[in-house]
């Protein structure tokens, strides 16, 4: 069995008894305001010391929309033995490691405020009735007393987290704390909204997940564009959820599931999804070998975008493709690649395959030499978009694609 067939076999089976995307559209459900793809946490991005078990976890988190209750979930779905909450509160920021006490609130699971994640697992807290506006920046304290040497996470958050021996989840402050810029084991935010709210899915790789922005600046270009769909009066009920993993790949290896394998719980699971972007397929392509195994590779994620959106419709969702940016200069440039690159893009314009078309590339690459990024838009590796960058790509969104 080749690269893709094992690729589309194992994504198939994660499909089976997948449940539908989103609700009626009528009615109260509940919607993704924000979520990271979750991962095993590499060695170098575990916690630090005091580590996790017999410590206070503090995270902070920006939210899309809005709305009056919320949910939180919290993974172990790569832990190799039960994580076990012993509280978990939720709180708005106040800047840092601080909280804002008058709005501090415990989570409660089934009724109780402890609960345990057996591995492969996801724990989702109670409704809880707490006012979220839009681009509400929270902080979740979670008291964990054991965890798994495996730890479930999303090491490239870009946003700092505050680690702290004992018992902390109510202090206002942790100024002793050790810092880390990682997210572990949450997993999610979801709020109670009416039908017209819904969520667009951003599936990609470190170009999606911010590389090359701020750290605590959320100037990732997902995060430009919840800001232009909540500026237009027409689209201010629209969600977006980052479903990006640096170094992630469509077929396989890479950094994180492959986006086949982790494409039911990163689109299809993601309350109120409506919407699909897709920019994925750069890490494939850098990472032939010669001429021959890139255009191979742009063969396969032909297939596999095809899979991908047939598996996504079927669930009712819309798919946008993004071309493929620039990488001339970088570590992954060569002309075999650049070709492969070239017919992966054409086929996502020309194909109509795609429920429409986002062209990344014609946004951020340098007209005088479309093989590069725009010297203005680049980090200075030739590959990652600066924040420039990232607001040149948001912008060539067209919000259109999410009116009714």
């Amino acid at each position: 069995m080749n690269q893709l067939a094992f690729a589309l076999a194992l994504a198939a089976a994660c499909f089976a008894g997948a449940s539908p995307a989103h609700a009626q559209e009528t009615g109260w459900r509940w919607v993704a305001t924000w979520a990271p793809s979750q991962q095993l946490v590499e060695p170098r991005n575990l916690p630090p010391g005091p580590g996790l078990a017999g410590s206070t976890l503090r995270q902070v988190l920006r939210v899309s929309i809005g709305g009056q209750q919320v949910r939180l979930h919290f993974s172990n779905t790569f832990g190799d033995s039960a994580l076990a909450i012993a509280s978990a509160h939720i709180a708005r920021s106040a800047g840092g490691s601080a909280i804002d006490t008058a709005s501090d609130r415990h989570l409660t699971f089934r009724g109780a405020d402890a609960v345990v994640v057996p591995p492969g697992q996801t724990a989702t807290s109670d409704p809880l009735d707490y006012d979220v506006a839009p681009f509400a920046d929270l902080t979740v304290s979670v008291r964990i007393s054991t965890a798994p040497h495996d730890v479930t996470g999303h090491p490239g958050s870009r946003t700092t987290s505050y680690l702290v021996s004992g018992d902390r989840v109510t202090a206002q402050a942790l100024p002793d704390a050790a810092i880390t810029e990682h997210w572990y084991v949450l997993a999610g935010v979801d709020v109670l909204t009416d039908g017209a709210a819904a969520t667009v899915v951003t599936l990609g790789n470190s170009i999606t997940d911010g590389r090359g922005s701020g750290t605590d600046r959320n100037d990732r270009w997902p995060d430009d564009l919840a800001r232009r769909l909540q500026a237009d009066p027409r689209t201010r009920q629209v969600a977006v959820v980052n479903a990006g993993i640096g170094g992630n790949k469509i077929l396989a290896g890479g950094l994180g599931p492959t986006a086949l394998s982790r494409f039911d719980r990163d689109v299809l699971e993601v309350g109120g999804a409506r919407w699909l972007i897709v920019l994925e397929g750069v890490n494939d392509i850098g990472a032939a070998r010669d001429s021959g195994a890139a255009a191979l590779v742009a063969t396969d994620l032909i297939a596999a975008y095809r899979f991908i959106i047939d598996r996504a419709h079927a669930r009712g969702l819309k798919v946008y493709g993004g071309t493929v940016t620039p990488f001339g200069g970088s570590f992954y440039d060569g002309p075999g690649r650049e070709a492969a690159r070239q017919a992966v893009n054409r086929w996502i314009r020309t194909s109509g395959a795609f429920d429409a078309v986002i062209d990344f590339d014609a946004a951020v690459r340098d007209p005088a030499d479309p093989r590069r990024l725009l010297p203005a838009a680049d980090t200075g590796d030739h590959l990652h978009p600066n924040e420039d960058g990232y607001h040149r790509m948001a912008d060539a969104v067209p919000l259109e694609l999410f009116t009714p």
